[in-house]
């Protein structure tokens, strides 16, 4: 037998009262039983968000948020600014085009974090420009951009909207949507929400809503101005993910009871924990610069091959880890530590890790990355 340790960057381990509480029999979304939970659930949100504005619920992936980060927000023919460091950051290059957007993609080399002021100059040098997309956390390459920065400088750069893809972020390090003005904060059920995957997340300001206005591309489906209406009555345009919304109330309850800003610590020292207990085992992480404390990327062994390690883990000891994408495959591999995730995930990711490479014949002394990981998580 193999115990199941899912350590990949989502879908998450999911809480048994959360498991739980997704089990109670079946409501209707048009009863008043289904207009309180979700008025709750509102709430609750915005709280998570750390946001006024509504929070908008769609049954979707996280992919169907971007998707309607874009085509409520742009009209064929505008300009968007997208930041390319890694997979994710490609994605918004690829539906910016979808839905007929002139686009500047600011490529940054993957490892690292987009410079601010190439955004500031990229902004500068076409004014025209109506949206920037960025990701808050990039998932194939373990790094966080500094929203906060990017924030400060598009607000200063008239109707122009900064877009966040949030999903390997919120609730995993701190995002003041309101106070640090992003206007559009994407995130997904499936990462530090502890949920299964099938529901995506929208925040949306004011000022954002003002160019959905006047944006010219027809949505169905992901018609955010629709949902809004709709979502304010405590309803959905369409059938929601009941049971999934069920779930977050507990999720959201759990959260509460945490405290934002001690999950906020507990994620950063399991992913203190990671980082430096991966490098006491003689390993290189393969950020260059601002790791993300959602997940962990670390470069594979010279002459060791990244997809093994990822595989061996899975099939050796039942850890289901990450590899590289593109063209990192095969040169790191990743460890997720967001989500329902505590100190002993952390060290059994790290034993696992240093017999697994040790098996593949890379040198490595058994014991010396999880003596530093308990170092630190004894600190605590």
């Amino acid at each position: 037998m193999i115990k199941r340790y899912l350590l990949a960057p989502g879908p998450t381990p999911v809480p048994p009262e959360v498991l739980l509480a997704m089990a109670r029999p079946m409501i209707h979304h048009r009863a008043p039983e289904f207009d309180k939970l979700f008025a709750e659930v509102r709430d609750g949100l915005k709280w998570l968000f750390q946001t006024q504005s509504d929070v908008l619920m769609l049954a979707s992936s996280g992919t169907g948020g971007m998707e309607g980060a874009v085509s409520n927000f742009l009209s064929p023919g505008d300009k968007a600014l997208t930041v390319n460091g890694g997979k994710f950051g490609e994605r918004w290059g690829k539906l910016c085009k979808a839905f007929g957007a002139q686009v500047t993609e600011l490529k940054v080399e993957w490892g690292r974090a987009v410079d601010p002021q190439a955004v500031s100059d990229a902004l500068k040098k076409d004014p025209a420009i109506k949206a920037v997309y960025v990701q808050a956390s990039e998932t194939s390459t373990g790094v966080a951009h500094d929203v906060q920065a990017l924030a400060k400088i598009v607000k200063a750069h008239g109707e122009t909207i900064l877009v966040v893809d949030a999903i390997t972020a919120l609730g995993v390090f701190d995002i003041k949507t309101d106070e640090w003005g992003i206007d559009v904060v994407v995130t997904g059920s499936q990462k530090a929400l502890m949920l299964p995957p099938g529901l995506a997340f929208v925040s949306v300001s004011e000022k954002a809503w003002q160019l959905a206005d006047k944006a010219k591309n027809t949505s169905f489906y992901f018609n955010f101005k629709r949902e809004r209406d709709n979502q304010q009555k405590n309803q959905t345009a369409y059938t929601p993910a009941v049971s999934l919304i069920i779930g977050l109330q507990e999720v959201l309850k759990m959260l509460k009871a945490e405290g934002l800003s001690a999950v906020f610590n507990r994620q950063a020292n399991l992913a203190k924990a990671m980082r430096e207990g991966m490098q006491a085992a003689g390993l290189a992480l393969f950020p260059k610069e601002s790791p993300s404390d959602a997940l962990t990327a670390i470069s594979a062994p010279e002459g060791v091959d990244g997809q093994a390690i990822y595989k061996n883990l899975r099939t050796q000891y039942g850890i289901t880890a990450a590899g590289g994408q593109d063209h990192l495959k095969g040169k790191i591999f990743r460890l997720s530590h967001m989500g329902y995730m505590d100190r002993f995930d952390v060290i059994v990711a790290m034993a696992a890790t240093e017999m697994v490479i040790k098996g593949l014949g890379h040198p490595i002394k058994l014991g010396s990355g999880v003596a530093k990981a308990q170092e630190i998580l004894m600190a605590k």
